[in-house]
């Protein structure tokens, strides 16, 4: 298994409907790609404005095989869904052993 990490911030006023957006486009479309296997989102406690996203993979090579051109069209969705309330501030890959 392969864990896609995933820290950004998001202004406390905007991050409700940031979450709700997250599920309704990325996790959605993400869950129809071989190879994934869900997704959690952490919050952190201490800065309001952080949220980690973890998001496990089968394998690499199933993440990796998702189209640039699909991955930009939903990115693209998602960036006019919810405007530039987020920034990412860290991207991370870990491998479960």
């Amino acid at each position: 298994m392969v864990i896609e990490f995933l820290k950004f911030k998001v202004t406390p006023k905007t991050q409700a409907d940031y979450l709700q957006q997250d599920a309704a486009i990325w996790t959605t479309a993400l869950a129809k790609y071989p190879g994934f296997l869900g997704k959690e989102v952490w919050l952190n406690p201490h800065d309001s404005t952080e949220i980690t996203f973890i998001i496990r993979w089968a394998t690499k090579e199933q993440w990796q095989a998702i189209p640039l051109e699909d991955l930009a069209a939903i990115e693209q969705k998602f960036a006019l869904a919810v405007g530039n309330s987020y920034e990412l501030v860290e991207s991370k890959e870990y491998q479960l052993w």
